[in-house]
């Protein structure tokens, strides 16, 4: 009876970064090798990086990725690889996986389908492949097949789905794979990080395993590549509709190698079921995009205007919680080696300490500041180890109010400038903050959230103001519910302070009793709205007739919040554009970069608003 054994590696790569992206899998390729493997499957376009964006689509990029593949090939002595990468054919790019074996380059297998929903645009860079199509391709001066290819070892037969290739249902080239009688079907993957995904992909690989009766293999890469998106460096395998393997996700190390023995006959794994929080998916994602993001821009730490509030809070305890998970996998030595920090200690728990070194805080208290924020943020800061800055901004304030006056010559007013008043005390904290995320060659955190970004309730150039946005991605809603979940299961007492008050901008007389619903709607709601107007893409009207029967409030209430959340919507488009690059950790997000394009000048939606009064 034939045994192959198989690894699956997953690697944590870089854009441009040649040398680090081919150590990593080099370290896969020897790591299987000490497995026994006789084949390992690398993720989709891991010799470059997924996210290379239009460097994809130069001459030089794609031939300097060949060249690189050239210096993988010896190391592939007595194993199998398969590892991604750009090939370009003229005057189109292919995403393609090269096959080696023995150290002698094999043949290429090209992706059939480019993914162009949501956060991705691979047809901007790539060309799909025709099915059943095969071409010889110069490789240095050998004629290397390129195309739709199977292969064979140890008699067992086996095939690829790239990435996409996977979700196109009955078009897929699985089929095609089974007529061709394959065993084993490997889908190397850039599969962007959402809550809950790893629940789809299941269902899909055991499905799969089931539908192709093969063993499928599914290989994701791994970190926070190029800023925006995170990869889960998920590996699965799936048999029988069942998973027989599979990794802890969201790693902080740089790879992941696990392997298994495919046998046509039996397989002796125990069907695994996994379970999902997306509370803590939340966490573990945002936590190594932080670390990733900090290393790779080679900053020495981060800056947060602490507010003492619930989104500020909750980037302060993905700090800690960043420095905690990526000390507890990686141990205190490589933790602080990855980020280029040189810090001694005795302590047997050192957490605190170098929280404090990478990490600062400032309180920054207008006139309209209450002692319950100013208390609620020294708490949190001191709890986690984190330092500690305070300072009022009046000064600030009064100067460019009095000098707005004197230009216009008049007094300004609650009752007539709410709005310009509001926004100068934002606006006059941000050049301090980035004074001192300057000296402290830090990166500077931007609190915005994905509710904020659907209405616009943040002041450009002022709490926007950052160098990353790791929460602008998710909504309010999530983040209220989250420290709750975190002072509990987390362990942050500090947070006590925090959940005990109610979400606020404080940027209004304290006598006024400003709260962010009362400015805008019942943040529960505007999830709602914006799940059908951003994800579903439906109408007012559409959205109205979804959503009368699920609230208790009455027609003309629910209609004016609807026409609210469009009106605003419509009209900070502008700011949407301009908001610091975010994680993409929801399964959508409003980044027109990354996934909802929007215009910045439109009508508004007046007629279809129209439309609501109507019904």
């Amino acid at each position: 009876m034939s045994t192959l054994r198989i690894s699956c590696a997953t690697v944590n790569q870089t854009p441009l970064d040649w040398t680090g992206n081919l150590q990593h899998i080099v370290a896969c390729i020897k790591e299987a090798k000490n497995q026994g493997a006789d084949i390992v499957c690398l993720p989709e376009l891991a010799l470059t990086g997924y996210g290379s964006e239009d460097l994809f689509l130069s001459y030089w990029y794609p031939q300097k990725a060949l060249s690189q593949l050239q210096k993988v090939i010896p190391f592939c002595e007595d194993i199998t690889v398969a590892v991604g990468l750009p090939v370009r054919i003229q005057e189109k790019v292919y995403n393609c996986m090269a096959i080696i074996e023995d150290a002698k380059l094999k043949a290429f297998v090209a992706k059939q389908f480019m993914a162009i929903d949501g956060v991705h645009y691979e047809f901007r860079w790539f060309t799909p492949w025709s099915h059943g199509q095969v071409i010889s391709f110069d490789f240095f001066g050998s004629n290397i097949p390129l195309g739709d290819l199977i292969f064979e070892k140890k008699g067992i037969k086996y095939g690829f789905e790239i990435c996409e290739d996977a979700w196109r249902g009955p078009v897929r080239p699985g089929f095609r794979l089974k007529e061709r009688k394959v065993d084993v079907i490997f889908n190397p993957s850039a599969s962007h990080f959402a809550m809950g995904k790893t629940l789809q992909r299941e269902e899909l690989i055991k499905e799969s395993s089931t539908l192709f009766d093969v063993t499928y293999c599914y290989i994701n890469l791994l970190g926070n590549e190029s800023g925006r998106m995170i990869f889960d460096g998920e590996i699965m395998v799936a048999a029988n509709e069942a998973i027989l393997i599979k990794n802890p996700l969201l790693s902080f190390r740089d790879y992941q190698v696990l392997h298994f023995d495919y046998q046509k006959e039996k397989t002796d794994y125990p069907p695994i079921t996994s379970t999902v929080d997306k509370n803590e998916e939340f966490v573990q994602a945002a936590a190594l995009g932080l670390f990733d993001y900090l290393r790779k821009s080679k900053s020495k730490g981060f800056v947060l205007s602490l507010s003492g509030g619930a989104d500020s809070s909750t980037i302060a305890i993905l700090v800690s919680e960043m420095v905690k998970r990526g000390i507890n996998e990686l141990g205190l030595d490589k933790f602080l080696e990855k980020l280029q920090i040189d810090f001694h200690t005795s302590s047997d728990h050192p957490e605190k300490e170098i929280v404090r070194k990478i990490f600062t805080t400032a309180y920054q208290a207008s006139e309209n500041s209450s002692d319950a924020t100013f208390e609620s943020a020294k708490n949190l800061a001191d709890s986690i180890g984190a330092e500690f800055l305070h300072w009022e901004i009046s000064e600030e304030v009064k100067s460019y109010t009095s000098k707005i006056e004197q230009a216009i010559g008049r007094k300004l007013t609650w009752e007539q400038d709410d709005l310009a008043l509001q926004n100068i005390q934002a606006r006059a904290r941000s050049p301090i903050i980035w004074m001192l995320a300057n000296i402290k060659n830090a990166l500077l955190l931007s609190t915005s959230n994905r509710s904020e970004g659907d209405v616009g309730y943040t002041t450009m150039d002022g709490d926007t103001s950052g160098s990353i946005s790791p929460i602008a991605a998710v909504d309010k809603h999530f983040i209220i519910q989250w420290l709750k979940w975190a002072e509990t299961h987390l362990g942050y007492p500090g947070l006590a302070w925090v959940n005990s008050l109610q979400p606020t901008a404080e940027l209004r007389p304290q006598e006024n009793m400003q709260t962010d619903e009362s400015d805008l709607m019942p943040y529960s709601l505007i999830v709602e709205i914006e799940r059908l107007a951003i994800r579903d893409r439906r109408s007012p009207i559409d959205i109205y007739l979804n959503l009368k029967d699920e609230w208790d409030l009455a027609p003309q209430t629910l209609k004016n919040y609807i026409k609210k959340f469009f009106r605003l919507w419509s009209r900070n488009q502008w700011k949407r554009e301009r908001l610091a690059p975010s994680f993409h950790l929801d399964e959508f997000n409003v980044d027109p970069k990354t996934w909802y394009r929007f215009p910045i000048l439109s009508g508004s939606f007046e007629e279809e608003l129209k439309e609501l009064d109507n019904n």
